[in-house]
């Protein structure tokens, strides 16, 4: 087993036992994370559930998480960078949660054209993981249960967009994002939950695109390019589909830190052009 294999493993496995405890986690609060964010208790306990699992492969040599203000050094090899609980807010209303790694074949920071593998795994009514790894041909997911995965399908956008997930508030958005915004609404179905793993997954089932632009309050963007962006990007990519920042793929937003963040849209092709075009 290779050490991709190894963590693909481990994600498999630590996710299997997050979903099945996260009821546990879903009033306890918690600090700020680096970037500012009030935590919520699910936060700390996955990331030091996902630290345990993944520093300990041999070929694992940084770990870098959206809880943590650091880097940490576990020797010689690929770069981990996680969000361990995606849209945590949302336990507290039991809406769905999630988990998104990247796995960088460089020292942190990087551009997502050195990620050679992405992993989302979705906490809803049932559990998946969505894989996407420089030696497949295709995005693969699998149905987390019981104490193991099964294969449960592969992934190719639909060349028919339908749903819609922008996010921020239009009083904030600027009024080229408002005036696309409304474009894309009056031609497909606007579905937008406030976790970036549970929108996207929409968007990889029925096409179309998801969003988070830059805002008066993020001007930035909100979303991290490590620990959001990059990875779904690359998985987006690689299930034939786009990426970009409102100018450029992803997968080319050179990060100056670790905790660095970019506007963020993912989807169909054709949707992503329209967007760049427009803004």
């Amino acid at each position: 087993m290779n050490t991709l294999d190894e963590i693909e493993r481990e994600v498999k496995d630590t996710s299997h036992y997050v979903s099945g405890n996260l009821a546990n986690y879903a009033h306890r609060s918690a600090g700020e994370n680096p970037s500012g964010e009030q935590q919520v208790g699910g936060d700390v306990w996955a990331d030091d559930l996902y630290f345990d699992a993944l520093t300990t492969i041999e070929g694992v040599g940084a770990y870098a998480s959206e809880e943590r203000e650091e880097i940490i050094d576990c020797g010689d090899g690929y770069s981990i960078s996680i969000d361990p609980l995606d849209g945590s807010s949302n336990l507290a209303s039991n809406n769905s949660v999630g988990t998104i790694v990247g796995v960088y074949d460089a020292e942190l920071p990087a551009a997502g054209r050195n990620l050679v593998a992405s992993m989302m795994v979705l906490y809803g009514p049932y559990t998946t993981m969505t894989v996407a790894r420089e030696d497949r041909d295709v995005v693969q997911e699998y149905l987390l249960r019981d104490g193991h995965s099964e294969r449960f399908g592969t992934f190719t956008l639909p060349d028919d967009p339908t749903v819609i997930g922008m996010a921020g508030k239009i009083n904030q958005r600027s009024e080229a994002m408002n005036d696309l915004a409304e474009e894309f609404a009056k031609e497909l179905k606007p579905r937008y939950g406030g976790a970036t793993v549970a929108d996207l997954a929409q968007v990889l089932e029925y096409g179309g695109i998801f969003g988070y632009p830059a805002t008066k309050k993020y001007p930035d963007g909100k979303l991290r390019v490590h620990f959001e962006s990059a990875p779904l990007a690359y998985l987006v990519e690689a299930a034939g589909g786009a990426s970009s920042d409102g100018d450029q793929s992803l997968l080319d937003v050179e990060p100056e830190e670790i905790h660095g963040r970019t506007a963020t849209f993912l989807g169909n092709e054709s949707l992503i052009k329209r967007l760049e075009d427009a803004l």
